[in-house]
């Protein structure tokens, strides 16, 4: 009778201890900047949406970067060159003559060579240049299509701080000066003409570039000012996607990856996504293949690409990493994998990390680990978000490791699948990060609605004392671009320029 008794009190703790276990379980509900993606028809658009020409600061030509980005299989070009709107990649006077004269003086007299409709490219294959629907497409004789960027233009062009702004799809900003600080003015006027913008690297802007390590970057006491002015900015403007995270080698973006954490825990529970580019930010022929987005579109129109920027259904890949605590964490994880591509990874990453940690000692900044020229990349097959099962699953090929990160930058998970109720300070968010010998692939942030998730904080009274205080330089600076306009063209005449 007793042992019954026991067996029946045993039964009955079981079945009430997984009763309780099942009801404390969250029911998240998963919102998945993928979800307009049909993994069978639509394809991945390898894409810059930041480069230079000689029409401002570039040392290259119109001709030979879209021939180097179309070698580089470049499906879209975006040219922005400083305070300089890209109307065409054919026609001489797209240029602005102001900004043309003013960057002569730091970058010498180099004269336009753009492309024709009809020519032959360095590589001696002919080449046309078409126009469908409005859409202006480069391509070589038995080659793919490579589409240009409508309206493309880097804002804010002789800000002293470096304050500039991708911005597109809108005519705004030709040869306007000026623009210290001022980032509202350019994404505003472009957010009112139906455009997109993006933040470029801001750790240029903050001077997060010239701080050590990761914790000293973007800490509240010395980087509150910049994290609230953008979380501002980004709740104001939607059509200002988020920020440049990775570009030109990582030197100055090595820790923007932190800011991109901050601003999506703060701002992801007051029903914000940010999101993140990479881009090569070329001035050179060298450095184009160093950052780009791949884009997942339906067909290459600039209609779909303006859908696909503001949805977020495209990934950042970046062929450096400069931040030492990642390339730590990274090779620690890769050095574990029973994947002999995987361990060997990890042996040059630990390599650069090991010199940086050296450096960093010294109070020198280090280097960036360079990925494997030539190396395959992660390509992102499809993606699938079980909100029964409260799980994401990547399918990539390539990857030789996956890790999902939470609010803050918590590492939450790893591997191609992320269980929510498995993992520990589960936040607002996840983002994956893709490892592969080729690039390093971030994907953008699957946000979270939940009971007890955390809340909202950002600084709704923020005042921008910044831009501010450098208005009455920038009115100065556009006055005297007024005077130089009025002999600007006939200067560049005479100087063989155009």
């Amino acid at each position: 009778m007793k042992k019954t008794l026991a067996i029946v009190l045993s039964v009955i703790m079981v079945f009430s201890m997984g009763i309780t276990s099942f009801a404390a379980e969250t029911d998240y509900t998963i919102s998945n900047p993928y979800a307009d993606v049909d993994w069978d028809t639509f394809s991945a658009y390898k894409t810059d949406l930041h480069s230079h020409t000689i029409a401002s600061d570039g040392d290259n030509t119109t001709k030979e970067m879209a021939e180097r980005h179309y070698e580089l299989g470049f499906d879209i070009y975006a040219q922005s060159d400083h305070g300089t709107v890209n109307y065409s990649w054919t026609e001489k006077d797209s240029y602005d003559p102001t900004i043309k004269f003013i960057m002569m003086f730091k970058e010498g007299i180099a004269p336009l060579v753009m492309l024709d409709k009809e020519g032959t490219a360095e590589n001696g294959k002919a080449y046309t240049v078409t126009t469908v629907d409005g859409d202006d497409y480069y391509a070589q004789e038995g080659g793919h299509s490579m589409m240009r960027v409508p309206f493309a233009n880097e804002q804010n062009p002789t800000s002293f701080n470096n304050a500039h702004v991708n911005t597109f799809f809108a005519d705004w900003g030709h040869g306007r000066i000026g623009g210290t600080s001022d980032y509202v003015t350019p994404i505003s006027a472009v957010d009112e003409l139906g455009g997109v913008s993006v933040i470029n690297h801001p750790g240029e802007y903050t001077n997060a570039r010239d701080v050590l390590t990761t914790e000293e970057a973007y800490n509240d006491k010395d980087f509150g000012y910049y994290i609230d002015k953008f979380e501002n900015i980004l709740m104001t403007y939607d059509s200002c996607i988020g920020i440049d995270i990775n570009s030109k080698g990582d030197s100055r973006t090595r820790f923007d990856r932190k800011l991109w954490d901050t601003m999506l825990t703060d701002l992801v529970p007051a029903g914000r996504n940010v999101f993140a580019i990479a881009s090569s930010d070329a001035h050179n022929l060298g450095i184009v293949d160093s950052g780009y987005v791949m884009a997942m579109m339906p067909e290459l129109t600039s209609a779909a690409l303006k859908d696909c920027l503001l949805s977020g259904a495209f990934f950042a890949q970046s062929c450096y990493c400069g931040n030492t605590d990642e390339l730590v964490e990274y090779s620690t994880a890769l050095l574990a994998s029973d994947n002999a591509q995987a361990v060997a990874l990890g042996e040059k990453m630990k390599e650069t990390a090991d010199n940086n940690i050296a450096e960093i000692a010294n109070g020198d900044k280090g280097g960036q680990y360079r990925f494997a020229e030539g190396a395959a990349t992660t390509k992102v097959n499809s993606i699938s978000v079980d909100d029964a099962e409260d799980a994401i699953t990547i399918d990539a090929e390539n990857a030789l490791y996956i890790r999902w990160i939470s609010d803050n930058g918590t590492v939450v998970a790893e591997g191609n699948t992320i269980d929510l109720d498995e993992c520990e300070n589960i936040g607002s968010y996840v983002r994956a990060e893709i490892l592969s010998e080729g690039a390093v692939t971030y994907s953008q942030a699957f946000t979270l609605d939940y009971e007890g998730m955390p809340e909202a904080d950002y600084n709704e009274e923020f005042k921008d004392t910044d831009t501010l205080f450098f208005a009455g330089i920038d009115e100065f600076l556009r006055g005297l671009g007024k005077a130089i306009s009025a002999f600007a063209a006939p200067m560049l005449k005479l100087f063989g320029v155009v």
